[in-house]
């Protein structure tokens, strides 16, 4: 199955190659400016910067709960799409299209490196991502293949993040790279599929952690590599998503994550000092703590920590998130109040507003268009709360 959608998604590729931009490489020297010569919000906000109001992007932004979305995912195999340029890139503009957010996070996934490094994977309908070779000892590690040209090896990332970047200019928004984080690649790979209880990789963790160590560090490497392609590609953001940070007491996700995350990101800001990194723990509750020294410029936090704790543990980081995605499926004045509250208790400088986790299959689109919406409108919201006294965090 998976050799033929290899074939099916390289053919697909090779299709739509002569009608597309050859693939240009994007100096780190070149200004990530839109048009207009100003920086566009989100990145500003991410850098730090005071803004006109609060920026907005949603997790899982391209997806199921779109119409259009479901015109190809119920057409095309996810890797054929996540993998076919043309494919790709008309999935991560229809939300910008329908909901104008401030950013565009290219359609793909955070497994999407992994064949490059030799480890294969599907993504099968109803179980999702199947690694039908889980790397579980030493002799397999060692079969791996590093990351050393991107550029060959995952070419559709170049011309998909080229192509997104002109359209990000030209609207005004940031464009958004990503990269799974190497805990969440490596329990990934080490179980096979997605695992409630987190197993196998357990398992190697308690009786062999110098084998977990030595794949954390490989995949580190790599994924520094990967990174740096796709903000070389035309990326002004990356994100890291430790999707399988809820599997990690604190103590092991300061052991076995966040010290891969530090290197990843003190790497990619030393080559790329302009590019904001986001790092995003799912389950980062009871962690903020330890996150609070990451080098990262921005917390992303989930929807089970409430925003102005948050913002006291984080001690002044800039902070992203956190409304519970199950609202979209709320009414009006539901959506309205959490976003609202939630704008208030992060307040009007260093947030991008965000939901806690991926947008949910069958949220109703307007629901997303007025999470947007009020994003637009937080300006005037965050006047009427400092008309008000509400007193704001304190940023460093």
């Amino acid at each position: 199955m998976q050799s033929s959608l290899t074939r099916q998604s390289a053919a697909s590729r090779a299709s739509v190659a002569p009608g597309r931009a050859a693939p240009r490489s994007r100096a780190c020297t070149v200004a990530c400016r839109a048009a207009g010569g100003q920086d566009p919000l989100l990145l500003r906000v991410a850098r730090g910067e005071d803004a006109e109001r609060t920026p907005v992007w949603l997790m899982r932004q391209a997806g199921r709960y779109m119409a259009a979305f479901r015109e190809y995912s119920d057409k095309y195999p996810f890797r054929m799409r996540s993998e076919t340029p043309d494919i790709a890139i008309e999935l991560s503009l229809q939300p910008l299209r329908a909901f104008r957010p401030d950013g565009i996070i290219f359609f793909s996934d955070i497994l999407t490196p992994l064949p490059g490094m030799g480890i294969e994977f599907d993504m099968v309908k109803g179980k999702g991502p199947v690694i039908a070779n889980p790397m579980r000892s030493t002799e397999h590690l060692k079969q791996l293949t590093p990351l050393s040209d991107p550029a060959s090896r995952l070419p559709f990332i170049n011309t998909i993040l080229s192509t997104l970047r002109k359209e990000a200019d030209s609207n005004g928004v940031t464009l958004l790279g990503f990269i799974g984080t190497p805990w969440t690649l490596a329990a990934y790979s080490m179980e096979g599929k997605a695992d409630k209880d987190c197993k196998e990789t357990k398992k190697i963790m308690f009786h062999n952690p110098a084998l977990l160590h030595s794949f954390l560090d490989f995949l580190t490497e790599q994924l520094i590599v990967y990174a740096g392609y796709q903000i070389e590609s035309g990326a002004q953001v990356i994100q890291l998503f430790d999707s399988w940070a809820h599997h990690l007491s604190p103590a092991q996700f300061a052991e076995f994550s966040l010290p891969y995350m530090e290197r990843i990101t003190k790497s990619l800001k030393a080559k790329y000092p302009h590019v904001p990194v986001i790092m995003h723990a799912n389950g980062g509750t009871g962690k903020l703590e330890l996150m609070r020294d990451s080098t990262a410029d921005v917390i992303g936090l989930d929807w089970a920590v409430d925003m102005k704790d948050a913002r006291q543990q984080l001690a002044g980081k800039r902070v992203q998130g956190n409304v519970d995605p199950m609202t979209l499926f709320g009414t009006e004045e539901v959506i309205r109040a959490e976003v609202e509250r939630c704008l208030r208790a992060a307040g009007p400088r260093g947030h991008i507003l965000n939901v806690g986790h991926g947008v949910v299959q069958g949220t109703p689109e307007s629901s997303v268009a007025l999470f947007c919406q009020l994003a637009r409108e937080s300006g005037a919201i965050h006047a009427k709360a400092a008309a008000n006294g509400a007193r704001q965090p304190v940023l460093v």
